[in-house]
């Protein structure tokens, strides 16, 4: 040990192979490799496509014609797959097709570096056994044109192989016997769904049962190299590949060198709301076949409204061929994609006006935080993408010129006397209580230069509701507070427009995100770092007002109450209950806290006007004619 060399190994410490149970590792990888028996399907046709380059590559100058034919017998309960591709030798059968990892694929695409043929792992063939009792397959290769072999297995762990006539011309047909439960496969309607979704990029036609028309025969606009309309060609695509929505526009995938090598399209689509939902849909397909069939992370996040289809040859499977590798070339892809959707937009944009009025309509809400997301997407949208507003949907620039140069953003739902006095205030108000509205305003007041006037916080709040010219002596203030104010709000003296309104009741937004925040539940609602960045915002209020009680005292009816109230008339009170009543009733209608009883302000309405006209004296009209008639006296 002084010397630092290790010591001599002990008999038990012999290096021991590893055991290998042959039957349970098949199991796991037919039956829990992949996610769904329909990967089989496609699993078994990339198989017959591989053939035929094989062939191609092999053979090239030979008489080969390409085809690949599924066909289903559901009284049978059987899927066969036959291609007419370079066949297998007996020696092949036992070296590839029943030796697990070991493909034949893989070590061409090395000697070649082909980069057509599909397989990589040696694992595809196993995926028959996810759906059925029985595989046989059927094959002449084409080295081999006489001869005839069948290799049939049940449940993959032990096979056999026999002669048999050769086919009429060099190929395979895999046939398989279904399970019970997989017994739907062997349905005609069923397989052409799932073909046409896997195979719609491979360019080996693939047909159904007899059907002369394959079903990948989809024009693929990103290769035809005709000069024909090509945005109607893209549309064309688009309508029939997307699932879910119709498209509104659709532009190219191109290549960037040194990047990716992805082609494809995207498209927008006409349909869903990001607010609600992410409608993200990217189908990714290897060399021609599908392999994410949901690779929506390769879209922007803010991009919930994009739908499409790229196709590549580097990107990197994962062993089940459902999902890729996050390498370079992933992570370049990704770029690409986000380049191609603004660089997209900016076209619709600029030459076809009316499928980009239809995309700023219906996607307006989800644009907004798209375009707080990327730059180039800000400048293109500023003036363009619509605002939700108490006026309707508004551009920033036509919210801009109506409020006199400034932007006027209610932080609340409004309701109540806030929605009246916006209304009063003949302004549009945009509604920052939606998705992206406000952070959206105020990057676009920076770029214009102009003011957000955000209603609701302490700062807006101070510029609609002015300062008194004198303040309120402090007993009269305590007055008003206990005939007007209810537990929780704070009365607050100002001046503002319109003067006919008496007061306002603005809920403080800050103290309702921080009993949201404190409640019991939010731990569990809410990611823990937006929790403690809540928190910290509201770290500076006590939460204890709820709400402030904006008194007009630019308002006729509140300077007849005061002077009514310094006479020491007897209807001050009754006239300060009316008051009350009706900002309670007001309230009730509002998203904001109200702590008065609903029921005793309806009566309490009764109970003043009762009051108030039984003070009239016989022979003056019921109802007073001048604002200052409170102070009169009776």
């Amino acid at each position: 040990m002084s010397d630092g060399a290790p010591p001599e190994p002990t008999p038990a410490e012999e290096l021991r192979t590893t055991e290998v149970d042959l039957g349970g590792l098949v199991n796991v990888l037919a039956t829990h490799l992949y996610s769904t028996p329909l990967v089989a399907l496609r699993e078994l046709v990339q198989n017959a496509h591989d053939s035929h380059t094989r062939r191609r590559l092999e053979d090239p100058d030979g008489d080969h014609r390409p085809l690949i034919r599924v066909r289903a017998d559901a009284a049978r309960r059987t899927v066969a797959i036959e291609d007419t591709g370079a066949g297998l030798t007996e020696p092949e059968i036992h070296s590839y097709l029943a030796t697990v990892g070991t493909g034949y694929t893989r070590m061409l695409r090395e000697l070649t570096g082909n980069q057509e043929l599909i397989g990589a792992f040696g694992l595809g063939f196993l995926s028959a056994f996810s759906v059925a009792d029985e595989v046989t397959v059927t094959t002449t290769s084409h080295r081999e044109p006489r001869l005839g072999h069948r290799y049939r297995s049940r449940g993959g762990e032990q096979y056999q192989v026999e002669p048999v006539p050769a086919r009429p011309r060099p190929g395979t047909v895999v046939e398989l016997t279904l399970k019970a439960e997989h017994a739907h496969l062997a349905d005609e309607d069923v397989l052409r769904d799932v073909l046409a979704r896997y195979c719609v990029l491979l360019p080996i036609p693939v047909h159904l049962g007899e059907d002369e028309q394959p079903v990948n025969s989809v024009e693929v606009p990103w290769r035809d190299p005709s000069d024909g309309d090509r945005y109607a060609a893209r549309m064309r695509f688009a309508a029939a590949f997307g699932r879910r929505f119709e498209p509104l526009t659709a532009f190219p995938v191109h290549p960037v060198e040194g990047a990716t090598d992805a082609v494809g399209l995207l498209w927008v689509q006409d349909g869903g709301t990001y607010g609600s939902s992410d409608n993200r849909d990217l189908a990714v397909y290897l060399r021609g076949m599908l392999l994410a069939e949901d690779a929506r992370d390769l879209l922007p996040r803010w991009a919930g409204f994009i739908g499409g289809v790229v196709e590549s040859d580097r990107l990197t499977p994962t062993a089940s061929r459902e999902d890729l590798q996050r390498d370079e070339h992933y992570h370049a892809l990704r770029k690409v994609l986000a380049d191609a959707i603004v660089d997209g937009l900016y076209e619709t944009a600029r030459l076809r006006p009316a499928a980009w009025r239809r995309i700023l309509t219906r996607h307006g809400n989800d644009l907004l935080g798209a375009a707080l997301c990327d730059e180039r997407l800000f400048t293109l949208l500023a003036d363009d993408v619509p605002v939700p507003t108490s006026q309707g949907d508004l551009t920033a620039g036509a919210l801009r010129a109506a409020g006199g140069g400034a932007v006027h953003v209610a932080l609340g739902s409004g309701g109540g006397f806030e929605e009246m006095l916006y209304r009063a205030m003949r302004v549009p108000i945009a509604r920052g209580d939606r998705y992206a509205v406000l952070p959206f305003l105020r990057r676009y007041a920076q770029l214009r230069g102009c003011r957000v006037v955000e209603l609701g916080s302490g700062q807006g709040n101070r510029e609609l509701f002015r300062d008194p010219e004198r303040p309120l002596p402090e007993h009269e203030s305590a007055w008003l507070a206990g005939a007007l104010a209810d537990p929780g709000e704070q009365l607050v003296p100002a001046r503002f427009d319109p003067p006919g309104l008496p007061l306002v009741l603005v809920p403080d937004r800050e103290a309702e995100l921080k009993a949201r925040i404190e409640d019991d539940q939010a731990d569990a609602r809410i990611p823990s770092a937006a929790l403690r960045l809540a928190r910290a915002f509201t770290a500076r209020t006590d939460g204890g007002v709820r709400a402030r009680l904006y008194l007009n005292l630019a308002s006729p009816a509140v300077q007849d109450l005061l002077a009514a109230y310094r006479g020491g008339h007897t209807g001050s009170a009754t006239a300060a209950g009316l008051l009350r009543s009706i900002k309670v009733i007001m309230a009730a209608a509002s998203s904001g806290p109200s702590e008065g009883d609903l029921t005793a302000a309806l009566a309490g309405v009764g109970t003043a006007v009762s009051a108030l006209t039984a003070a009239v004296p016989a022979g003056l009209p019921e109802v007073p004619d001048s604002p200052g008639a409170l102070s009169e006296e009776p």
